[in-house]
């Protein structure tokens, strides 16, 4: 009989527990963020396309820096990056607090001061990424890797829910101004948890590489790794291809008709699903065949994504995308663990950039593919061809990489 398996392993580290509130109430504030910028566009623009353009504003600095940005994590403290980032996503929504309260701002531009102010937090969260999650792997035991990634997910997952539902029922029954410093107040609050992390950094166990010849080394261990890189694959083209998210101010507006408030509601869908999934996780024994745990996973997100398009009942698109939330989150529990168990130490902050490129851009890319395949062809149809094209995605990568298919148990 096994051992009874310890659900708050990594919890029991203060180190952790600090790390977690601060990702906790930076997601919040994010997706606070998010949901009013988003609304405030469209409302602005009338144009999916609008709402794509945001993904593409945070997407193209983040492409173009991760790779020198996980370079850097590895060779600087990852403790004053992670801050450093953190300080200037905090100064991007004192500049979204500024502009409510001051709309004269946005009289002739439009929503171009959004774009601009977008683009630079898509260069703190280019550094962000891989400094924060290189740092995790050195907080946490490496036997606890695997509960460290659920109880991550989960708190992020939490935020995703709480973040949207607040921002909207802010928006809609207050103002964006009330929105924007409620995000301003919990990014000073992410700031102040993550400087209580105590860390010293370990001392380097290679000798200084040239910058591109680091990044080489980072890019072609991901790429030997075919378990990692199938991972990555999957994760990257069944987002990027059957987002919806980006479209939901669309759904609320004009096709569901539930104002901003539901808005909120729809967008923190995904999360519930995802932190029921979580803590399930958390406390349950290692997946037994989590590759293919994790094909059916992604399969079951795009179905699920199929269907919300098809749907016109507001709470049977709910249940759909908290649905695809559930499906989600077990492929960032096995891509994580992954990526923590196989990758050197001295290699985490290269080989979370490229996680990164792969997967923290494909949010903003799908972004800005729905917006653009909406524009078009139309809202419905983009969802639906997207969650079709994910589920090819599936097949394609079980049949190329069966070394995914075949893996076991994670410990």
């Amino acid at each position: 009989m096994p051992a009874p398996r310890d659900a708050y392993a990594s919890l029991r580290h203060p180190n952790f527990r600090w790390f977690i509130v601060s990702a906790f109430t930076m997601t919040v504030a994010t997706q606070i963020q998010g949901i009013v910028v988003g609304w405030q566009i469209y409302a602005i623009t009338h144009d999916p396309l609008s709402l794509g353009l945001i993904g593409l504003a945070e997407a193209l600095p983040f492409l173009s820096i991760s790779l020198p940005a996980g370079h850097t994590a590895d060779r600087l403290n990852r403790r004053t990056i992670t801050l450093g980032s953190l300080a200037a996503m905090l100064a991007c929504s004192i500049c979204f607090l500024v502009f409510s309260a001051h709309p004269s701002i946005l009289a002739l531009p439009g929503p171009w001061p959004f774009f601009a102010v977008i683009f630079v937090s898509g260069i703190a969260r280019a550094f962000l990424n891989p400094a924060r999650m290189a740092l995790l792997a050195e907080i946490v035991p490496r036997s606890a890797y695997a509960n460290a990634a659920a109880w991550r997910s989960s708190s992020w997952q939490t935020a995703s829910v709480a973040g949207p539902a607040i921002g909207g029922l802010l928006y809609g029954f207050s103002s964006a101004s009330v929105a924007y410093a409620t995000d301003t107040a919990l990014m000073v609050v992410a700031i102040a948890c993550f400087a209580a992390i105590r860390y010293i950094p370990a001392p380097p166990t290679t000798a200084r590489e040239p910058l591109a010849q680091s990044l080489r080394v980072g890019i072609r261990f991901v790429l030997h790794q075919p378990v990692i890189f199938g991972a990555l694959t999957l994760d990257l083209f069944s987002v990027l291809l059957g987002g919806a998210e980006a479209l939901l101010p669309v759904f609320a507006s004009d096709i569901l008709h539930v104002g901003p408030q539901g808005l909120g509601i729809l967008r923190a869908a995904p999360a519930l699903g995802a932190v029921l999934m979580s803590v399930h996780l958390a406390h349950r024994q290692p997946l037994e065949r989590a590759g293919r745990a994790m094909l059916y996973a992604v399969a079951t997100f795009a179905v699920a994504i199929v269907a919300f398009g098809l749907s016109r009942n507001v709470v049977l698109s709910f249940g759909l995308l908290a649905l695809s939330g559930m499906a989600d989150n077990v492929s960032v529990v096995v891509r994580s663990t992954l990526l923590q168990l196989l990758t050197p130490p001295e290699m985490l902050g290269r080989v979370s950039a490229v996680n990164g490129i792969f997967i923290g851009s494909s949010n903003e890319l799908g972004a800005f593919e729905s917006g653009v395949t909406a524009k078009l062809l139309g809202t419905v149809p983009a969802v639906i061809l997207g969650g079709l094209a994910s589920l090819g995605v599936v097949g394609i990568v079980s049949k190329t990489v069966p070394q995914l298919r075949a893996l076991e148990r994670m410990e």
